[in-house]
């Protein structure tokens, strides 16, 4: 029992290791060693802007002026804004902003948004589709960085980068801090071949790629990059592509988001069981390591506490990984009994890990009571 309850005490511990450290290090030394340009040009084809929108009153107009304030040929862009079962006369807004280029399309009551996109698509007239969301506000530079990567004809995405407008709290400062981390992950992978998934915030495929999202899809920006890379294109991130958002400020701002973005990634495995095949999916170790094995440390986390305290007194291994375990569990007990103390980095990231792992875990259970859906 003792050698099974050891060797689940280093597999464990050996993937999260993999996961944090491992793999970031090892597609940084690839994009290094084996870089694979991307021939950009300064082209201009014809862009459809698609935004789908629930209750989006407060942001759509500054969003549609925010458009327009983008350095690329008025005559070749159109705005589709899908107003997904809005009640806060976001479709009215949109139309009375006053510009023909502007289309909306009102769906009562909500259908969901890959319904939506289904349908903003095939109304489309541009040769690039460039998907955004309301709240974001966009650099004038965004479409023609997004764009020029389309002149390789090896691209099919681009992906942009999304910024904070804001961080005022100490959780935020750890919210950023991991999104610095993901986006050097996700800058390696674009540099060394293709990059997993993209941001809602801000991305552009050829719209010859895009096919029909299955009608329950919650996420759209893994689902959508992962078949384009199936079809033999790449998916990269352009880091001069720039969109800013508002950083959420307390966990409870973040929870419902997190959960949504986790099941969602569980669904996927159902929609496109393809993806864990690596016959099937060009990129099957990427996506394994940068996806599916991030979902499972919460689980990891676990296994290796409970078999470090099992093992303490055999192995001087778990004794020093069940001290750090404790210490890292003083570090978040102590953030979240005085928030003031997160001020100090080491306990700010220990909370910020905690609550998104916390998020994660919640969110397969979510999945298993729900049976893949959420009750939102």
């Amino acid at each position: 029992m003792s050698s099974l309850a050891y060797a689940a005490f280093l597999a464990s511990g050996w993937l999260l290791a993999y996961v944090f450290v491992g793999y970031p290090i090892g597609i940084r030394l690839l994009a290094r060693l084996s870089p694979r340009r991307v021939d950009k040009q300064p082209v201009t084809p014809s862009v459809s802007v698609i935004m789908v929108v629930q209750n989006g009153a407060p942001y759509i107009q500054s969003k549609l002026a925010n458009l327009y304030t983008l350095n690329y040929p008025q005559d070749l862009l159109e705005i589709i804004v899908v107003c997904d079962g809005c009640r806060d006369g976001t479709a009215a807004l949109a139309r009375q902003y006053g510009d023909p280029r502007v289309r909306v399309i009102d769906f009562v009551p909500r259908r969901g948004k890959a319904v939506c996109l289904n349908s903003a698509v095939v109304r489309a007239r541009g040769d690039v589709l460039m998907l955004t969301e309301v709240r974001q506000k966009l650099a004038p530079i965004a479409l023609r960085e997004l764009v020029a990567n389309l002149a390789d004809p090896k691209v099919g995405v681009v992906g942009g980068e999304l910024l904070p407008a804001n961080n005022e709290t100490a959780f935020a400062e750890g919210i950023d801090a991991y999104w610095r981390y993901e986006k050097m992950i996700r800058l390696a992978e674009s540099q060394s071949g293709s990059t997993i998934g993209v941001s809602n915030a801000l991305y552009a495929i050829r719209r010859d790629l895009y096919e029909p999202l299955p009608p329950a899809t919650m996420l759209d920006d893994l689902l959508i990059p992962m078949r384009v890379i199936a079809r033999g294109r790449r998916v990269v991130f352009e880091p001069r592509a720039l969109a800013w958002d508002r950083t959420v400020q307390h966990p409870e701002e973040d929870r419902e988001r997190r959960i949504h973005n986790f099941v969602g990634h569980c669904q996927l495995i159902r929609l496109a069981p393809w993806l864990l095949s690596p016959q099937e999916n060009p990129v099957w170790l990427r996506f394994v390591s940068h996806k599916l094995l991030r979902l499972a440390t919460p689980w990891l986390l676990l296994t290796v506490a409970l078999m470090s305290t099992l093992l303490v007194r055999r192995h001087a291994a778990c004794a020093v990984t069940l001290a750090l375990l404790l210490a890292g569990a003083c570090l978040v007990a102590a953030g979240r009994w005085q928030p003031t103390l997160t001020r100090w980095l080491p306990v700010r990231l220990a909370v910020t890990f905690f609550y998104l792992n916390l998020f994660s875990a919640q969110a397969l259970v979510a999945f298993a009571r729900n049976r893949g859906s959420l009750p939102w």
